[in-house]
């Protein structure tokens, strides 16, 4: 199973650059809900992979506390340079913490499915099927925040 998160809510681009963009306060909460909800529904992530952007990194950070996991940073990742199955291959369950539009590129090519992800949002896909894909406000609801 490959779980696509993408970043929850950032900040506006700084004189940092895109990559050093935090989140905000409602992105903080997206990411740890969204970590929450893949708890409550039984998801068992085995392995997080996250692009290196703060956004994302601190993304995966706060949906990985739920999950009892690290993170782990994919260079690939931020670059958009990646293949979702091929990130996962022998890693069992594993949620990719990234960016738009290569998420919702990843989910149209292993499954057909032509999404857009929100931010905040899961895609979770399963042998080549889309199994849910859910909104950040869903993510909440199922967390209980």
């Amino acid at each position: 199973m490959i779980c696509l998160l993408r970043h929850g809510d950032a900040e506006v681009e700084t004189e940092s650059g895109d990559a050093a963009r935090k989140l905000t306060a409602k992105g903080q909460l997206q990411a740890a809900s969204a970590g929450r909800a893949m708890a409550a529904l039984g998801i068992a992530v085995e392995h997080c992979l996250t692009s290196p952007r703060v956004r994302a990194a601190d993304s995966a950070a706060l949906a990985c506390n739920a999950l009892g996991i690290r993170p782990e940073v994919v260079e690939a990742i931020g670059d958009g340079n990646y293949e979702a199955d091929d990130l996962a291959a022998g890693r069992g369950t594993v949620l990719i913490v990234g960016h738009e539009p290569v998420l919702s590129i990843e989910v149209a090519r292993l499954t057909g499915a032509r999404i857009k992800l929100k931010k905040g949002g899961l895609a979770i896909l399963e042998a080549g099927t889309l199994k849910a894909l859910l909104r950040p406000a869903e993510l909440a609801a199922i967390a209980g925040a």
